[in-house]
């Protein structure tokens, strides 16, 4: 495995990791400034929103200075911001803090999978899954390091900065190894954007129920743990953690079950499997039951965001690139926006009908996907 391959895997462990080990302690988080759960759901929502306008001015910035250097400064920033979380005044500060957290989060993200897409070319082969599979190592591991300082009682303060300091020193050393890509001239115009047809709106809004329901999994299933399945503080984020192991499960063998079933098949099967998974976990209070329930949900929905993409990035009538732009979008809007809006519903009503919301679009993702057509 070349140097550049193992760093770009570090920047999207890293990126999973951090996001895992402070989303664990929302609870506390929550405890802290007093807020409700609706009130969760504006702070997820500044972060969101500072994620999704980050992305599109992350492109014009990789095009000037090269992935390299915005990934570098996307998750150094990205790291190096969550121990200043418990030390906020106020809640206007906390939300301002979880915006700049979301743009940093935007920016890392596009940067590094830029970096990934270096490497896949510069090898020659589809490896697109295994850096995302990090990903969810990364969030694996953040989660029971979560439930490590739950567990000898630290505070956030504490936690949040053992988590950046020994992030920043990885970080600090993968650096050296990253594609050091320039700036190209562009030398052709596409269509900034086109319609799509009635297909890439299906595939779009599949991506955008998976991703709805990682976002809605990755942000309120240790909240859901404490607060409704009655979890002991230390346990409530192994839920997470086994959400999270179950979808780097499903991305090692998922290359494999689709050349075996077939994309459609595929997708209805883990559709119908991330379903019943929800199900379990929303019908039962057992808090060993719904870490089992969460588990089967990671099964499910890991396959279905990277099929997705490859479908989109194959479309024959569009450009190159201008579907999986369109598909990616679209996606990230659903894990952006979802969290925030599981908080309001959970607000309005509780948070076992918000994710009973989330069991209703993984209904019509399945329907979606028995649609299509291989």
């Amino acid at each position: 495995m070349t140097p550049s391959r193992i760093a770009v895997k570090i920047v999207f462990f890293l990126n999973g990791f951090v996001h895992a080990n402070y989303f664990s302690r929302l609870p506390r988080i929550q405890e802290q400034f007093s807020i409700d759960n609706g009130v969760v759901g504006l702070v997820l929502l500044a972060s969101s929103v500072g994620a999704l306008l980050s992305m599109p001015f992350t492109g014009w910035l990789i095009i000037r200075n090269g992935s390299k250097r915005i990934t570098i400064f996307g998750i150094f920033s990205y790291c190096a911001l969550i121990p200043f979380i418990p030390w906020m005044p106020n809640l206007w500060a906390l939300i301002v803090l979880f915006f700049i957290l979301g743009v940093s989060a935007g920016v890392s993200d596009v940067a590094m999978n830029s970096q990934a897409v270096i490497v896949e070319k510069q090898l020659q082969k589809p490896i697109m899954t295994s850096f995302h599979a990090l990903f969810s190592i990364g969030m694996a591991l953040g989660a029971f390091a979560g439930a490590f300082f739950t567990k000898i009682s630290s505070g956030i303060f504490i936690h949040f900065t053992v988590v950046s300091v020994v992030s920043l020193i990885i970080v600090f050393v993968a650096r050296y190894y990253l594609v050091h890509d320039k700036p190209q001239n562009k030398t052709t115009e596409e269509p900034a954007f086109r319609l799509p047809n009635a297909a890439m709106v299906s595939i779009g809004v599949i991506a955008f129920c998976s991703m709805l329901g990682e976002g809605a999994m990755a942000d309120w299933s240790t909240n859901y743990m404490e607060n409704i399945a009655k979890a002991d503080q230390a346990l409530a984020p192994i839920g997470l953690s086994a959400f999270a192991l179950a979808m780097t499960i499903g991305r090692i063998f998922g290359d494999g079950a689709r050349i075996k079933f077939g994309d459609r098949s595929l997708m209805v099967a883990c559709g119908i499997v991330a379903t019943i998974g929800l199900s379990i976990a929303i019908i039962f209070n057992q808090p060993f039951i719904v870490i089992a329930g969460l588990f089967i949900v990671g099964i499910g929905l890991s396959a279905i965001v990277p099929i997705a993409y490859s479908i989109s990035g194959h479309t024959k009538d569009l450009p190159p690139g201008v579907g999986l732009a369109m598909v990616t979008t679209v996606g990230y809007s659903g894990f952006l926006f979802g969290p925030p809006i599981i908080g309001f519903i959970a607000q309005w009503e509780n948070l076992r009908a918000a994710l009973g919301f989330v069991a209703i679009l993984f209904v019509v993702m399945t329907f979606l996907s028995f649609q299509r057509k291989d």
